[in-house]
């Protein structure tokens, strides 16, 4: 490995840091909004209207923040800083500041006008009940202006992970939570319906998104004062990528779509169920598997324009097994702890005991498929670092179709657990076109090191499940439950990491050195 190739290394495992510390606070204050949340509403009729309308932004908030326009805009981005100098960055970017604020607004309008059709196409089977249509319906046209404001915060965060400053733009979804739970807490005994509140939150949250990165945009010179320049380049090279990305990254969060559309037939609390288990599966994934992508992007966006494509495939051979090692372990701590840990978070006020174990099972569902999840992101971004944004969509497309017939076999055997499954074997069959793509494209991904490191897991995934297993029904609820917990998930990293240790994982160094991060990121092109 050359001392570059090195430098990337610990570069993307430091960002990974700098991002997964402001993930890990947004998720743990994700966890208390859904606490707040269950607490005041439960899982029912009002819950699952506010959840089908919050799909939207939520799904907006993924594909742009976490997802395609931060795709389609990093690699221009990181091209400007390295062939056009700071002023033609500066100028590219209030260009495509111009344009995407126009084209936010007007899909924004016209998500207004059209919320009660969107409402009826993502749940059908609600149609017998007016008055829960009529409330998805409201909430929906409320919350839509936030496509506007979180579309910007995403121009924000291309332009300083292009700078390869990821802390700051990582805050953004920590600021959309404190929003909703102080909504809850001071605003919901003063509306009517209650529920509005939440959405008011949404709205305020999406603002704050935005308003937190403007100092360190400001330090940076980074002008974001929008231009009319249509014709710029860059305008044009985004929205031949942003298409495309938007279809191909988006495949998880289409299944999410299908499941949310297919619960609505099932009996009511469903969509409930999936959404707050969901959310429990997402806390690992966004801590460490979005996180690892969001890292690695600027990276080998800058190794495609360059050329360097050794250095492109020992950057994704890494990340890839990174995740994996993260995961693995993740996974199956989710499965076999599942009720425990969605007892400890949601059971209390309006969330019973019956809520908390179907949740679980929704859980285990999507858990399974964290590794797939995973991956699939990274894999999916290589191509975009590469300019390539056709491959990913027909792998998506691939994805979607496995999903739709899976969730139609699995749904009336096994209920919601059923829709959650079909998510996670669609994400597998995701990652493997889009793997056996990549070696076609890149060639070898350093294939006999994945499987090392896959076989080393595996291994330590099994004394995990172990320890799991003997410590799972010891765990009780109330603050010592939460407690017991936090120990056993401490005993759980400790013999996974100590077994891995003594398997010589190369992964756990770059773990330690991601946990002894000095600095932010690798320097910034341009800086020197």
């Amino acid at each position: 490995m050359s001392d570059a190739q090195r430098d990337v290394r610990h570069g993307v495992v430091r960002a990974v840091g700098s991002i997964g510390l402001a993930t890990l606070l947004s998720r743990i204050l994700g966890f208390v909004r859904d606490m707040v949340v269950a607490r005041a509403f439960g899982a029912g009729p009002v819950t699952d209207a506010f959840f089908v309308a919050f799909r939207i932004p939520n799904l907006l908030r993924r594909l742009l923040a976490e997802g395609a326009l931060s795709t389609a805009f990093i690699p221009v981005f990181t091209s400007s800083l390295t062939h056009d100098g700071r002023a033609g960055f500066r100028r590219m970017l209030r260009a495509v500041a111009g344009a995407t604020a126009v084209a936010l607004c007007a899909v924004s309008v016209l998500g207004m006008l059209a919320a009660p059709w969107i409402v009826r196409v993502m749940a059908p089977g609600w149609t017998s009940d007016p008055g829960q249509i009529g409330l998805a319906a409201d909430l929906t046209r409320f919350m839509f202006p936030y496509l506007v404001l979180v579309g910007l915060a995403s121009l924000g965060m291309a332009a300083l992970n292009a700078h390869h400053r990821f802390f700051t733009a990582a805050l953004g979804p920590a600021v959309l939570n404190v929003a909703m739970i102080l909504a809850v807490l001071v605003l919901a005994v003063r509306m009517t319906p209650p529920i509005l509140a939440l959405a008011v939150g949404v709205l305020v949250g999406g603002a704050g998104q935005f308003l937190v990165q403007l100092p360190e945009l400001r330090r940076l010179g980074v002008p974001l004062w929008p231009s009319v320049e249509w014709r710029h380049p860059a305008v044009r090279a985004i929205a031949g990528r942003l298409w495309p990305a938007v279809f191909a990254l988006a495949a998880v969060q289409v299944t999410v779509l299908v499941n949310t559309l297919l619960a609505s037939l099932l009996p009511q609390g469903t969509v409930s169920y999936l959404y707050y288990a969901d959310r429990v599966m997402e806390f690992p994934l966004g801590v460490f598997g979005i996180a690892l992508a969001t890292a690695a992007l600027p990276s080998m966006s800058a190794q495609a324009a360059r050329g360097d494509h050794a250095a492109l495939r020992d950057t994704v051979s890494f990340s890839l097994r990174l995740s994996v090692f993260i995961a693995v372990p993740a996974a199956v701590g989710l499965v076999v702890l599942g009720h425990p840990i969605v007892r400890l978070l949601f059971q209390r006020g309006e969330f019973t005991a019956s809520d908390a174990v179907l949740t679980t099972q929704a859980l285990a569902g999507y858990a399974v498929g964290l590794p797939a999840f995973s991956a699939t992101r990274l894999a999916a971004q290589t191509f975009y670092a590469l300019g390539d944004t056709r491959t990913p969509v027909w792998a998506g497309l691939v994805s979607v179709a496995a999903n739709i017939a899976l969730a139609l076999l699995l749904m009336w055997p096994l209920k919601h657990a059923g829709l959650a499954l079909a998510s996670s074997l669609s994400a597998y069959i995701n990652l493997a076109l889009l793997y056996w793509l990549l070696r076609r494209r890149l060639g070898r991904l350093g294939s006999r090191e994945t499987l090392r490191s896959l076989a080393r897991t595996a291994a330590a995934s099994s004394a995990l499940l172990l320890w799991c297993l003997w410590a799972g029904p010891r765990l009780g609820a109330g603050w010592p439950g939460a407690a017991w917990m936090g120990g056993a998930l401490i005993v759980g990293v400790v013999v996974y990491g100590a077994v891995a240790a003594v398997l010589r994982a190369p992964e756990i160094p770059a773990l330690r050195q991601m946990l002894r991060r000095r600095g932010q990121s690798l320097p910034a092109p341009g800086d020197g």
